[in-house]
Parts: C-alpha cells; structure tokens; sequence
C-alpha cells in the first residue's frame, strides 16, 4: 500500500513538472516570435529608403500593439472559442477577452496559450508593412492593423488550429495539415500584402515611362541581414514552439527549420548569381527567409533531407516570384513580402501532401513521394485556396473601404520628401545621418 501511495505522488508530481515545463516553453517560444517583430522592421526598414525609416518602425509596432489589443478583445475567441459543430466550424464565439470559456491545450494555461497565439496574430499583420512601404497613410494602415488582427486572421485560425472544417476534413481522408502557420500565417499577410500594393500602386519612379522597373535601393544592407538574422532566431519560437509542449519533438522541428533556412539563402544566392552575374546580398536574405516560410507548414512532418529541398527549392522561387511581381504583374512590393510569405507560403503547405512521412497519430497522411496516395496533396491544396480566397476577398474590401473613405495613399510631395516628419513629426535619423547609399538587386 505504501509503494502504491508513493508511486502515485510520483507520478503526480511528474506530471506536474511537466506541465510547468510545457508552459515556460511555450511562453518562451512566445517571446521569440514576438522578437520578430524587431527583424521584420530591421529587414523593411534597410530595404527602404533613410526618409521613411521611422515610419517603418512606427508600423511594427503598432502591427503588435493594435493587433495584440484586437486579439484580445474579439479575434483569440474567434479563433478558439466555443464548440466545433454547425456555425463552429467557421467562426468561434467564446472567451472574449480571456473570460468565461478562454481555450487552452494540454497542459497550458489559457493565458499562456493565448501569448503564443497572439505572437503569430502580429506576425500576420506585420508581413504587410513592408509591400505597402513609403506611400501609405499612416491612420490607414493603423485601420488594417487592426482589423486583420481583429477579425481576417482569426477567421483562418478557426478553420484549421481551432478546430474547424479544415481541421476536421474536406472529403478525402487525411485533414489539412499546417503545422506552425505557412499559410496559416505567411499565406495570409502574404495575400493581403499583395492586396495592399495593388491599391496603392507603385512608388513613384518605380516604373519608367515604357514600364520598365527602375531600382529604388534600400538604405542599409546591414540593417537587412541584421533583421534576417532576428528573424531566425525567432523561427526557432516560431515553429518548434507550435509543439506546445517541451517534449522530444522539438529537437527534430528545429533541424528541419534550420536545414530549410540555409538551404533556402543558399539556392536563391546562387539563382540571382546566375541570373545578374553578382551574388546579391538582399536576395540571399530573402532566400533565408523564403525556406523559413516554406519549411513552417510541414516542419514536424519531414524528414531533414526533405526539408533541405522544399527550403532549397523556395529559395528559387523567390528569385523568380519577385521578378514577376515586379515586371509582369506591375506590383510595386519594395522587400519582396509577397514572394516571400505568400508565394512561398503558399508552396511550402502543398509540399507537405508531397513529402509528409508517415504519422503514427493521424495528423496527417503520407505524401505522395513517400508512398502514399494523393489524398493529403488534394487537401493541402484545398485549403491554400480556401485560405487565399477569404484573405482576398476580406483584404480586397477592407482597402477598398480605406482608399473610399479614408484615403490609403500620401500626397506625391509627401511621397517625395518622405514619411518620417510629415507623418510622425520627426526624422529617423538625426542631421548628418541617413543618406541612401548602398545598392539593392531585389527586384
């Protein structure tokens, strides 16, 4: 009997260390994601020009500190709240501002969980600024900021992490499949990005007379590899911390992140070498960023070797997505986020119906170069279309209300002088500093 009594409190107290180890992870991992904040900044910042450094800064900010404030209100029950049937699978409606009903996982606390979650809200958000960099109204993109937070994000996260018709199914066994946010998250500030630019149009003298691009170089390389670097080591919250838990499948998650990331840098340093003759320092970054973004969907489900391809492949994709953007399509997006976080997003979450192993538990199906049928391919499919549309479709009239009623874009002189003073009253570098130098090959 005292063997029974002591082999319980054991237990119980194992279970209990364990539970305190799965919510200091999961809130340190929330920090790191948090921290990207700072890269995303730094990376739009140098691949801008001097006068509208401080205005880039104000804006990530607020990406956090309207969308943190939006998340809570309305958009963590959206995401989380309620049951899961009828009207649940689409939309949650339950624990407004952390109360009665607030969801959790696991061994995490309400709280705990909603700080991970709200980190990737604003990550959401912030993937914008940089499409829409050096022309837009400041009041204007506070409004985005806050309404993707409040409401367009949310409603993605209720399809597939919150339990909804994603995550529940779309006709063909295996269920969609996004572990820490390709689409989820990159997707959907990509394709919002997208919408952005194409309201605003581009900057002037971006494009010649005949239509032909014209180089407006950032002003600080440093300050872009600064922020890709940032940006890593917030990945590694980002995405082994979508465990949400401190458990032994960490470890893998983050070899797999990081065998995409420098692959990735790697492949798009040798595409724009090939293709322009120097190995350019900006794109290179992208290319860190591109495999980042398409590893985050299937980095629990891949093998290392896989990882190193679709990272390796995302890092030619980029080189070319912005080429399009820039000289086919005419959309004026000064750090490539369109490329990198829609396009590549989007890439990176149907690769995982090609290259998933095999999953013991059932979250998803093997892909078809390991085996396996079409079955979870069909669905990754099904839900980047999915996702794509309602982002399209939501961010297409949230700009479209802005630009009626609010104005979207600055005046051309305010363009031209610059956003830092006419927008928030002071410069960002002080007298002596700031000038543009430097030469970007991103587009």
């Amino acid at each position: 009997m005292y063997g029974v009594v002591l082999s319980s409190l054991a237990q119980n107290t194992a279970d209990s260390v364990q539970a305190y180890l799965d919510n200091v992870w999961v809130l340190l991992a929330a920090v790191l994601v948090i921290l990207m904040q700072a890269g995303f900044a730094l990376v739009e910042a140098g691949l801008t020009r001097a006068k509208n450094v401080a205005n880039i800064f104000m804006k990530n900010l607020m990406d956090f500190c309207a969308g943190a404030v939006a998340f809570l209100a309305l958009g963590f029950a959206i995401a989380f709240g309620g049951d899961f049937s009828g009207f649940g699978k689409y939309f949650g409606a339950k624990g407004f501002f952390l109360g009665d009903g607030a969801a959790t996982v696991g061994n995490l606390s309400p709280s705990v969980f909603f700080m991970f979650q709200v980190a990737f809200a604003a990550t959401a958000a912030t993937i914008v600024s940089g499409a829409m960099a050096e022309r837009t109204k400041f009041r204007a993109y506070l409004a985005y900021s806050f309404v993707i937070s409040l409401f367009i994000y949310p409603v993605v996260v209720r399809w597939v992490w919150g339990g909804g018709w994603l995550l529940q199914g779309v006709g063909v066994p295996g269920t969609y499949h996004d572990f820490a946010g390709s689409s989820i998250v990159h997707m959907v500030g990509g394709v919002a990005a997208f919408w952005g630019a194409k309201a605003l149009g581009p900057r002037i003298g971006r494009y010649d007379s005949e239509g032909n691009v014209r180089a407006i170089p950032g002003h600080s390389i440093p300050f872009a590899i600064l922020g890709c670097f940032v940006l890593l080591v917030g990945w590694y919250g980002f995405n082994p911390g979508s465990e949400l838990a401190a458990d032994g499948a960490i470890g893998m998650i983050a070899v797999t992140t990081t065998a995409a990331a420098a692959m990735g840098a790697i492949t798009a340093m040798f595409t724009v070498w090939y293709r322009t003759g120097k190995p350019d320092v900006g794109m290179t970054g992208n290319g860190l960023l591109a495999g980042l973004v398409a590893i985050t969907a299937g980095c629990a489900a891949v093998t290392p070797q896989a990882a190193l391809i679709i990272g390796g492949a995302a890092g030619v994709i980029v080189v070319y997505a912005v080429s399009f953007f820039d000289n086919v399509a005419k959309v004026d997006d000064p750090v490539g986020a369109i490329s990198v976080h829609g396009v590549c997003g989007a890439f990176g979450t149907i690769c995982v119906g090609l290259f998933a192993r095999e999953d013991a538990d059932g979250f998803w199906t093997k892909g078809l170069f390991y085996g396996g049928n079409a079955d979870q391919l069909i669905t990754q499919v099904i839900g980047v279309i999915a996702i794509a549309a309602w982002v399209s479709i939501t961010a297409y009239i949230l700009f479209a209300v802005l630009k009626q009623f609010g104005g979207l874009r600055v005046s051309a002189e305010e363009e031209i002088e610059g956003l830092d003073v006419l927008e928030h009253g002071s410069a960002g570098y002080g007298e002596g500093f700031g000038s543009s130098t430097g030469s970007m090959m991103m587009h």
